[in-house]
């Protein structure tokens, strides 16, 4: 559920024949050379999820079910009385480790984020390189015009590998560029950072790297009933610690998501003119 977008956003539809941006996900993923679909899910919405999302695409690619469950735990562990969130986004690729068995991306199922980006990740997996990568956007291409949001801000080498994701929240449009504001301090930022929006490219040896730093994340944070696990303080740890290097592949289009309700709009007339200049045919 969208807590700000109130409502399950990641069915609504925004495309001229009822599509949704999950649909346009997979045909971007699908066109650049992807073949499997691994939906993480709650196990209660399984039935609908499949009758209503996917059914669309299972006479198409081959397509898997995981779950993301509170007592999905390692040994030894337990949820503690009254948690009733989910682990976050570390956790749920995690449960998708028995489905995975070659180089995957991972993504959110509510951001709309181009076919240039799985374009860019498809040719680093296919380019053989044993490194992980992220698709850095343009921070001022990523900005609602409603409200603050959260993005995590890289820092990268001379050779654009990553050094550090910074998650800054209350980023807003300030010009041309952008400004951060926590407790009344603001910075200003040029809007021309790469910022990570959750889309991920590993290889299965992630999934070893996730196990050991989610029990660390359960033993000092497991009692805290609203802490959650994310993939990019795992992937941070792993790049500082030297066990992991990330490439950030630049990508100029326009990132757009739906944080905020009065988003929508925007969202589909995108969808429009991205249609209108041949990008995606009226009907996926």
């Amino acid at each position: 559920m969208g807590s700000r977008y109130g409502g399950l956003k990641q069915i609504e539809a925004v495309g001229p024949a009822g599509e949704t941006i999950m649909d346009y996900s997979v045909y971007d993923a699908l066109r650049a050379g992807f073949g499997k679909l691994v939906f993480v899910i709650r196990r209660d919405i399984e039935q609908p999820f499949r009758q209503i999302v996917g059914a669309r695409f299972e006479k198409r690619v081959p397509v898997e079910y995981v779950f993301q469950e509170l007592n999905r735990l390692p040994a030894g562990f337990s949820v503690p009385p009254g948690r009733a969130k989910p682990w976050g986004t570390a956790h749920a690729i995690l449960m998708a480790e028995e489905a995975v068995h070659e180089p995957f991306a991972a993504i959110n199922a509510d951001d709309f984020y181009g076919a240039e980006s799985y374009r860019l990740l498809a040719g680093h997996f296919r380019s053989g390189g044993a490194d992980y990568a992220m698709v850095g956007f343009v921070l001022r291409n990523t900005l609602s015009d409603f409200g603050g949001v959260a993005r995590g801000v890289c820092q990268v080498d001379e050779n654009q590998f990553l050094q550090s994701v910074t998650e800054l929240t209350g980023i807003e449009r300030d010009g041309a560029g952008a400004k951060n504001t926590v407790e009344g301090r603001t910075a200003r930022l040029t809007g021309d950072e790469s910022v990570s929006m959750n889309f991920w490219g590993f290889h299965p040896a992630l999934f070893g790297q996730l196990k050991e730093r989610f029990a660390q994340f359960l033993k000092t944070k497991g009692g805290d009933l609203k802490a959650e696990c994310y993939i990019p303080s795992v992937v941070n740890d792993l790049v500082a610690a030297g066990r992991a290097r990330v490439k950030v592949l630049r990508c100029n289009a326009s990132w757009f998501g739906v944080t905020y309700r009065e988003d929508r709009p925007r969202v589909l007339d995108s969808i429009r003119q991205l249609i209108a200049r041949g990008d995606y045919p009226e009907k996926l």
